[in-house]
């Protein structure tokens, strides 16, 4: 687990073992509000790291319904009845988590029915904090991005990665969208944009801009 402050959010990170996927929790510096960002295989250090600070847990956000985002839902709704959130177009494979796993040689406690549904130009507010929710497809038909504009932070899920992009060959991906997406979603972020991916090590919107093979201007292999 790792601990990031960027005012006035607190992030922490969980990575799972498994899939090396990571989860966060974001909690509001001045209300302790605190929300769940796509709970993995990391899951009971999530609920751990709440039960050892007394926090309640106000909701868990997903930015899509792939299995390795997904496979903690059960575990943490169980222990803290807290409300899920998912764009829409992600419910078909939120409802076949478990179909999901069993392709990858996993078994996951299938989630519940989701509470609220998540869309683009939402802002999700965490007390003193905003979340706003930009609907980025590509990797998925429904996956988001949760920007917190105080914070200068993004939760970018798997729609681009330090120095990479998500991929687009799983059903319902479509590389054209996923470009799209980077250009209209992650590109018009404020360079000092913090990104905080599923996988891998956090980066920043101007990193990504001048480096990344896939979007930098000057690479051969630029898409975006």
């Amino acid at each position: 687990m790792e601990h990031m402050t960027a005012s006035p959010l607190t992030i922490r990170t969980f990575t799972s073992p498994v899939f090396g996927q990571n989860a966060y929790l974001a909690s509001c510096e001045a209300t302790g509000e605190t929300v769940a960002i796509d709970p993995g295989g990391a899951a009971a250090a999530m609920a751990a790291a709440l039960g050892e600070q007394g926090a309640e847990l106000n909701a868990i956000l997903l930015t899509h319904a792939h299995m390795d985002h997904i496979e903690g839902v059960a575990d943490l709704t169980a222990r803290f009845q807290a409300p899920v959130h998912l764009h829409p177009a992600d419910l078909p494979l939120y409802d076949a988590a478990t179909q999901q796993a069993a392709m990858f040689g996993h078994r996951i406690q299938a989630p519940p029915p989701p509470d609220g549904e998540l869309s683009h130009g939402q802002v999700v507010q965490l007390g003193s904090c905003r979340l706003e929710v930009r609907h980025a497809p590509g990797h998925s038909p429904g996956h988001v991005i949760l920007y917190g504009p105080e914070a200068e932070v993004a939760f970018v899920g798997d729609v681009v990665f330090a120095g990479s992009i998500g991929r687009t060959d799983l059903p319902g991906g479509s590389f054209d969208q996923l470009m799209a997406s980077i250009r209209e979603q992650v590109l018009t972020l404020p360079d000092e944009t913090r990104l905080l991916p599923g996988h891998g090590p956090e980066t920043t919107v101007q990193r990504e801009r001048t480096t990344n093979p896939f979007i930098a201007p000057d690479h051969p292999g630029r898409h975006a």
